[in-house]
């Protein structure tokens, strides 16, 4: 199952940084990041990451995640490896007993499922798109040790507004 989830994080990374569109072209790039799957594999896939096709700026089709309203591409330079090991955090900003957790596309709804299964105390729950993790808190709690049991979930964890 391992296999199959780093597959998926990096099917997800390759669709929101590059422009591809033909299956040949994924199972390709796929292939490049040391991956060897069957065109029925990929299909599944797709289809379980619900990915759809949609004119980019140029007028050429390509495949697109669901919540990418404006099907914006993630230019880097670093391979989907590199880019995941990078950690998908950005920033954390509170608001009384809510927070808001910006992180790079594709990776709020990780980590907030980490964040829902792993105990957090102080947190009643989290509610996640693309690139953006709304917290809600426990009323009158400790944001410091919110941001502590955070950091354990989210590596390199810092606050903007505390």
């Amino acid at each position: 199952m391992k296999i199959k989830n780093s597959r998926i994080e990096t099917l997800k990374m390759l669709i929101s940084s590059k422009e591809l569109g033909s299956q040949e072209e994924l199972l390709q790039a796929l292939q490049l990041e040391g991956f060897k799957l069957t065109q029925a594999t990929l299909s599944r896939d797709l289809k379980q990451l619900k990915v759809a096709k949609a004119a980019s700026m140029n007028g050429k089709y390509v495949y697109v995640l669901p919540n990418e309203t404006m099907y914006k591409r993630v230019p880097s330079a670093q391979t989907v490896k590199e880019m995941l090991t990078t950690p998908g955090y950005i920033s954390l900003n509170f608001s009384g007993n809510m927070a808001v957790l910006r992180t790079r596309p594709g990776y709020a709804s990780l980590i907030a499922y980490n964040i829902d299964n792993s105990s957090q105390p102080n947190i009643l729950g989290t509610i996640a798109g693309d690139d953006t993790i709304f917290i809600v808190m426990k009323e009158d709690c400790d944001r410091r040790r919110v941001v502590e049991s955070l950091s354990l979930v989210v590596p390199g964890l810092t606050v903007v507004n505390k």
